[in-house]
């Protein structure tokens, strides 16, 4: 329930842009003749679409709960339930994934098919690279260069919605280059929503101590136990206030509005409705900030 409900917000965000941003496109002029198949100014495979879109990234967010059985301890709980756990997480990903590829074969698209499978390997990639990533002794002090950092939260984050809004165009037969204002939008929503939620820690007045970082390397842990809770959370707090004075929160800001605005830039292409508006309030707000 929590990967669809977080108790105040809907987080179904994916399959909700995919259809407003086939209703701010609407009808293609190749398409003429398939109007009457519209409903509030959608295609029933646009529908399907942003159904199949949410279970592909549901599925995943499923496959993200597989825990390292090798890095258990015997107070995480009895290793015959994490072991069932993991069991249970595999299947019902693979479940929904099955489910998705299944439905998306049925549109009967072959460039959509395309499109689609890339980003499931876009995000397989990305998943990969962030769990390799994690197990290195010396994660915290990778540099990566922000470059990469894009390229990496592409993969893993926006490249499904960026092709899911180009597959939408292409259902409706759209011309390439509104495809690619869709694609552009998509891309460039997603990579501004991370950066908004990787701010989160740092513009809030208040955070909890698990919102702020998450240290999970063994050293980090034994220096925890060595120093005591308290003592652990000041220096984190210390390096949090320290990160907030420097340039990287105004900066990550600055970033954060740039990719906003070039997702504004794709929807000019857009002919003006309650459609576009909204795709517009999405972008504004993700980029602002207290």
């Amino acid at each position: 329930r929590g990967f669809v409900y977080d108790s105040r917000n809907n987080l179904q965000m994916r399959g909700l842009v995919v259809l407003l941003i086939s209703k701010a496109a609407g009808p293609s002029t190749a398409e003429l003749s398939f109007q009457h198949s519209m409903v509030s100014g959608i295609y029933s495979s646009q529908r399907s679409l942003a159904e199949i879109t949410e279970l592909i990234h549901t599925a995943f967010l499923v496959h993200r709960g597989i825990v390292n059985i090798g890095e258990l301890k015997s107070c995480n709980g009895p290793l015959k339930d994490m072991q069932f756990g993991n069991k249970m997480a595999i299947l019902s990903g693979d479940f929904l994934l099955a489910n998705a590829c299944t439905s998306l074969a049925q549109l009967q698209n072959t460039k959509v098919v395309e499109l689609i499978s890339s980003a499931i390997g876009d995000l397989v990639q990305g998943i990969y690279y962030e769990n390799s990533k994690s197990s290195e002794e010396n994660c915290l002090t990778d540099d990566i260069g922000i470059s990469t950092w894009k390229e990496q939260v592409f993969l893993s984050h926006s490249a499904l919605l960026a092709k899911s809004c180009q597959a939408a165009m292409e259902l409706a037969k759209h011309s390439a280059e509104i495809q690619d204002m869709a694609f552009q939008y998509g891309k460039h929503m997603s990579m501004s929503h991370k950066l908004h939620s990787d701010l989160q820690p740092f513009v809030k007045e208040s955070s909890s101590d698990t919102m702020a970082f998450s240290l999970n390397s063994a050293p980090a842990v034994l220096h925890q136990e060595f120093l005591g809770r308290e003592a652990w959370i000041k220096q984190i707090r210390e390096l949090q206030e320290a990160i907030k004075a420097g340039k990287g929160v105004t900066s990550a800001i600055d970033l954060c509005r740039c990719h906003g605005n070039r997702a504004l830039a794709a929807l000019e292409r857009f002919p003006p409705s309650e459609a576009r508006a909204a795709l517009a309030n999405i972008v504004y707000a993700v980029t602002r900030f207290p």
